[in-house]
């Protein structure tokens, strides 16, 4: 349609393709619900109102409103590529996404973020991406690719680059490190946000984190924390993931007159959450329930995060704007009954209308330089006592302790009697064969061992067990199978995943990788795991930008002092 066309389908002297009648509308801009009609032309919002149409369909007095939009998630942390995440979040309301591809550029450097452009193309998802700005995280880890400013700058070229994603070296924009200037810098040239991650950064060094230009936070975990980063003019993103659940503790946080800095993201959720409890609706259900009026919770996962990314042809419904709305009978239960997509309809009652995308060829694989023969958990006891990872129930934060040390013949060993677990990071990207070793409390386990090619962020190979056997067994299973995640027990494989892209990623369904996963979680349980997703768990304790104590191939690393340290004390 041109747009002299498109002018008069607004002032109703041409028909619009679709006019949805009898509609109670939300309008994000002044906060009410209106009963009406929206007529849509060429994939765009004509008008509120009656129109002569082509198309007609009455909502029988159900809600419409604007798309949903998760303002901070990686993609691969669905294990499934960007076209299965995309059917499996449409069908929820999900009509856009900022992704931060930094998982699989961490595999495979700027590769990896050509792939996920790439992988974006014709999916019934708006795919918006974050530019990575920390590959690697740190180097305290051995990390697959190393992205520096230069790397980066091409790509914010691209109008589907919207930001600069989580800024996770607080130290080095706080110690001025050049590298993350310029990576900084560029974004600022390129006119976009810098999007943050600084969990528990308080006062005067929030102060300078901010200073920098770094304007959004999704890691807050408590009232107190978010206030203050407010406070200081940033937005924050409140998180509901597998492994940091957020909402409860941040929903006091919101209300009328600070929700237009606010906005929902869904970070890292794995399939069997998607499934059963849904993307940004089932967050939007909550924040409702929880007492948060129904369009502030809707605006903040439309509007608001549309307006921070500088998506102004999304998230509300105004004239010009994409036609990308849900409908839904009520916003407490927020069961997604409809989607459109561009003027067009791509699910209806949790099912997609047709197929859309197919994903691009896969990027060259990642190099999985383990030397099986080489692998060796064993280590001989420096001293009587030693740190321990201490898990922390539904968060990816941890804290440590210092206990006795389990000793057996001089030699370091697993006591699951007081849940102290040998835990691992193979270096599988270079061929060095380094192993960091370390202890970790939470997991369990009273036999049996459990490893994964995800672990965040460098995506080395954590394993955690309680015997060294079973350790190399369920190592081994992930380095043949290329990447992906292993149980084992008695020296045998009791369920695995494939994951051939970077590592990270399946072609299959999520509904397929669910059910693997669900496979994996029931043979942790009958090994004596109480958690609900120890592989989520597992995989954040090789991150060491997320406090108290994590492990890395190089070894332990205090997050707080931001330094190794030795597992000895």
């Amino acid at each position: 349609m041109q747009p002299s066309e498109f002018r008069k389908a607004a002032r109703g002297e041409h028909p619009c393709d679709l006019l949805l009648t009898n509609a109670r509308i939300v309008d994000v801009f002044s906060g009410g619900i209106a009963a009406g009609s929206v007529a849509v032309a060429a994939g765009r919002i004509v008008g509120i109102g009656d129109y002569p149409a082509r198309a007609t369909v009455d909502l029988g007095g159900r809600f419409v409103a604007p798309g949903f939009i998760d303002a901070h998630v990686h993609i691969e942390s669905a294990m499934t590529c960007v076209t299965e995440f995309a059917r499996a979040v449409a069908v929820r309301g999900t009509t856009a996404v900022v992704a931060d591809p930094h998982e699989i550029a961490n595999v495979l450097g700027a590769e990896g973020i050509r792939y996920m452009l790439a992988s974006a193309i014709n999916q019934p998802v708006n795919v918006c991406y974050a530019l990575p700005s920390c590959v690697p995280a740190t180097d305290m880890e051995t990390a697959g690719a190393r992205l520096t400013a230069a790397d980066l700058e091409p790509f914010f070229q691209d109008p589907r680059i919207v930001a600069l994603g989580e800024m996770m070296n607080y130290p080095g924009v706080l110690n001025s490190d050049p590298e993350v200037l310029r990576k900084i810098d560029a974004a600022r040239r390129y006119g976009r946000p810098v999007d943050g991650h600084a969990p528990g950064l308080s006062g005067k060094d929030l102060a300078a984190y901010v200073a920098a230009g770094i304007s959004s936070d999704h890691e807050c975990t408590a009232a107190a924390e978010a206030l203050e980063k407010l406070a200081a003019g940033m937005h924050i993103m409140i998180r509901e993931a597998t492994g940091a659940r957020n909402l409860a503790a941040l929903l006091p946080v919101v209300t009328e007159r600070n929700s237009r800095r606010l906005m929902w993201c869904t970070d890292d959720r794995h399939p069997h959450d998607l499934l059963e409890e849904g993307h940004i609706d089932s967050i939007v259900a909550a924040a409702i329930r929880g007492g948060v009026n129904p369009v502030t919770a809707i605006r903040m996962a439309t509007l608001n995060p549309a307006e921070r990314f500088g998506l102004t042809h999304l998230g509300a419904f105004a004239p010009g704007r994409q036609a990308d709305l849900v409908v839904f009978s009520d916003p407490s239960r927020l069961r997604v009954e409809a989607v459109y997509v561009r003027g067009e309809i791509v699910a209806r009652d949790g099912r997609l209308v047709d197929g859309i995308g197919t994903p691009p060829s896969l990027p060259a694989p990642p190099s999985m330089n383990v030397r099986l023969q080489d692998l060796d958990f064993s280590l001989a006891a420096a001293g009587p006592r030693l740190r321990v990872i201490d898990l922390v129930p539904d968060q990816i934060m941890t804290r440590q302790s210092i206990e006795s040390a389990p000793v057996e013949e001089g030699r370091l060993v697993s006591d699951p009697g007081r849940d102290l677990l040998k835990i691992a990071v193979v270096e599988r990207h270079s061929g060095s064969g380094r192993i960091g070793l370390g202890v970790v409390r939470g997991f369990g386990l009273r036999q049996g061992a459990l490893a994964s090619s995800v672990a965040h962020d460098s995506h080395n190979i954590v394993v955690v067990g309680v015997t060294e056997e079973d350790m190399r067994a369920a190592v081994g299973e992930v380095v043949g199978m290329g990447g992906g995640i292993a149980a084992a027990a008695g020296g045998r494989i009791a369920a695995r995943l494939p994951l051939p892209v970077a590592g990270l990623m399946s072609l299959q369904p999520v509904q397929a990788v669910s059910a693997a996963m669900d496979r994996l979680v029931q043979a942790a349980h009958e090994m004596g795991s109480a958690l609900k997703d120890p592989f989520m768990t597992l995989s954040f304790l090789a991150l060491p930008v997320i406090p108290e104590l994590k492990i890395t191939d190089r070894g332990l690393v205090d997050v707080l002092q931001f330094r190794h340290v030795g597992l000895f004390v």
